[in-house]
């Protein structure tokens, strides 16, 4: 509600209503029921949507990613969200605001690469005990207790007794985990990379061919982004280009890497190479549909990245595996 007033001209009448149960807020004479869109995302934004038995006039969130917004608009929804970004036409009041991010939350500091590798695997359906986090993970005894008491600070996992045999947690609700673990991941920078030139129609077949000459090589690597999505989810038809994570941390490495597959850096090159984000990625990583792929919440972060079509890719691949 704050973040709703706190965009409008400071002349617009604002009450909030006692006698109407469907109206939250009462802005120019004008009677509106505004729903909440936690974090933004495009998907919390399509199941609010699709779970309201009307479509309410205002959706508010923290952040409203690209994807959410134009699914509002085009919904013919108003939005607003915490950074001051607006979209509305109430009666007379027309708003158009652009938002200012606000500088990053010490919290998400504190989202290290174990703790994004420990979140990758719960998400990948690992039980949320150390033993099973440090067998599927491979880090540490210590790391491994130290995410699991983080992501339970967060309210991200739960257990029915704080010790004994009901102590074991789990994780409370996997599109939450997912969201918080998304927007955890996106505000690390990507580090270095490189792009390489290729001639490829089908970007898969050729990662399966450049793929084999990296194991060849004993170059470990691992698809990520759309093609990754393609393979996982498929949805977008017209994947021009190609996201990779190789073992390599530093670029005379990523153009080593580039080497072994007979391939060369070019600048606007249509394959991207890339260090793993987390030595987690690397080893959760599988063989799928013909190329090696990095474990699903990986590929749902990278293609977010994309931009607009990308999150729908994104929130597409969310329910492929919610089905499974």
């Amino acid at each position: 509600m704050q973040a709703l007033i706190d965009v409008l001209p400071r002349t617009v009448s604002v009450e909030i209503p006692t006698g109407d149960p469907r109206a939250d807020v009462i802005i120019g004479g004008h009677s509106l029921d505004v729903k909440w869109a936690g974090a933004g995302s495009l998907g919390a934004v399509v199941s609010l949507l699709r779970a309201a038995e009307r479509r309410p006039d205002v959706v508010a969130a923290r952040e409203l990613s690209p994807g959410a917004k134009n699914a509002l608009s085009e919904a013919g929804v108003a939005w607003v969200d915490e950074t001051g970004a607006a979209e509305m036409a109430i009666g007379t009041i027309i708003v158009s605001r652009s938002g200012t991010r606000a500088p990053r939350e010490a919290r998400m500091k504190r989202w290290t690469p174990a703790v994004l590798g420990v979140a990758e695997a719960l998400l990948c359906g690992v039980d949320a005990t150390g033993a099973a986090v440090k067998q599927a993970t491979g880090l540490s005894s210590g790391s491994c207790t130290n995410a699991l008491r983080f992501l339970a600070g967060l309210g991200l996992l739960e257990s029915n007794a704080a010790r004994g045999r009901d102590s074991a947690r789990r994780v409370r609700d996997v599109d939450s985990l997912l969201d918080a673990y998304a927007a955890a991941a996106q505000q690390r920078p990507t580090g270095a990379e490189i792009q390489v030139g290729v001639t490829w129609r089908d970007p898969v077949a050729g990662l399966a061919e450049a793929g084999s000459r990296w194991i060849g090589a004993g170059v470990s690597w691992a698809a990520t982004g759309v093609a990754a999505a393609t393979v996982l989810a498929p949805l977008m038809t017209n994947v021009t280009s190609a996201e990779v994570y190789v073992g390599a941390e530093t670029m005379a490495g990523l153009a080593a890497a580039a080497a072994a597959a007979d391939l060369r850096p070019i600048e606007g090159g249509r394959l991207t190479l890339r260090p793993y984000p987390t030595v987690v990625t690397r080893r959760l990583a599988a063989a799928t549909g013909g190329i090696v792929v990095v474990p699903w919440p990986r590929v749902f972060v990278d293609v977010q990245r994309t931009g607009v079509r990308g999150e729908e890719a994104a929130e597409h691949l969310r329910e492929v595996v919610r089905e499974r």
